[in-house]
């Protein structure tokens, strides 16, 4: 294709910043035969400390979640 690994990296960063930017905004990333990627708002729950056993808030937060499409997920059963 005549890029450089320089330029391929670059290439790359642009992506994955543009997908992390949607992320942020609230906005849903699909890719075609690959899958989608959201963040799921997770509201504060009780939880435990597995190392202590202690009782523990955990706080509400924002997480990023990716859901492979069918397509992805029969061709890595296949292998």
């Amino acid at each position: 294709f005549g890029f450089t690994s320089a330029d391929a990296y670059k290439m790359v960063d642009i992506v994955f910043d543009e997908i992390q930017q949607a992320l942020i905004n609230g906005e849903e990333v699909k890719f075609a035969g690959l899958g989608t990627f959201k963040i799921l708002e997770k509201n504060a729950r009780m939880g435990r400390n597995p190392k202590t056993g202690q009782s523990a808030i955990i706080s509400a937060r924002r997480v990023a979640t990716f859901r492979p499409s069918n397509e992805f997920r029969e061709r890595v059963a296949k292998k």
